[in-house]
């Protein structure tokens, strides 16, 4: 059990990549904080981690776009009264409607998606670096998009927070590379049957496509001992192989 005395906090851990990677991570040992907005979501995970038999995760009901700076700090506070270090963090929640032009988009769902996917990880990283800098070895573990950088027509605000993101993700690394054992890295899923990518692509056929549990030894990799040292890096579960 390589993740064995492991905590790690998963943003979206209700939805299908953040849900995926909770258990994949929970059955190697860890104790999963579950952050999510639905309950009932997190409840489902939370579920299906316990009827695995991997250590009971916590729930954190959380709405991130609706959360103001006390909200985050009283987060933080908690996690450290609870476990005194972080060893993990993934920020898998994400924020897109659909695709739309950016003369249709409405100020309320740019700022939506702005909050959500690259404000979020900020606020969260900077008050759980304290946490994170107590380990022996931490991992902050972002969540991009394979079309980032061709920045696509019609990808809007998602696609604009995205392109942030990863040079928020490169800044950060090197940031913390010389003053710290945090390893910050960037995973890009590409293409997988989950329910985002129904609701971006509701058309295509998703046999073709992998399934979610297909990353999980990318999850492994990023939030485990084998990715000690390796920091600034944009991993592509396309091409990933251990």
């Amino acid at each position: 059990m390589p993740l064995n005395n492991h905590v790690i906090l998963i943003t979206g851990a209700g939805g299908g990549l953040g849900g995926t990677a909770a258990l994949a991570l929970a059955k190697q040992g860890a104790q999963i904080i579950l952050l999510d907005k639905l309950i009932p979501k997190l409840e489902a995970v939370y579920d299906r981690i316990v009827a695995a038999n991997a250590p009971e995760p916590i729930m954190y009901p959380f709405d991130l776009a609706g959360a103001n700076e006390n909200d985050y700090l009283e987060l933080a506070e908690r996690v450290g009264d609870k476990y005194g270090s972080l060893q993990g963090l993934l920020h898998s929640a994400v924020e897109f409607s659909h695709f739309t032009p950016v003369s249709q988009t409405s100020t309320k769902d740019w700022g939506q998606a702005i909050s959500v996917n690259l404000n979020a990880p900020f606020l969260l990283c900077r008050v759980l670096l304290p946490l994170l800098q107590k380990s022996t070895h931490a991992s902050i573990v972002f969540t991009s998009d394979s079309s980032a950088r061709a920045a696509p027509a019609y990808s809007g605000a998602y696609g604009v927070s995205k392109i942030a993101l990863e040079g928020f993700a490169k800044i950060l690394a090197e940031e913390l590379e010389a003053t710290s054992t945090i390893r910050v890295n960037t995973l890009i899923p590409g293409p997988v049957d989950s329910p985002l990518r129904k609701r971006a692509y509701p058309a295509e056929d998703k046999t073709r496509l992998p399934a979610m549990e297909s990353l999980a030894s990318a999850y492994l990799y990023l939030l485990g001992p084998q990715s000690i040292g390796i920091t600034g890096q944009t991993v592509d579960a396309r091409t990933f192989h251990l």
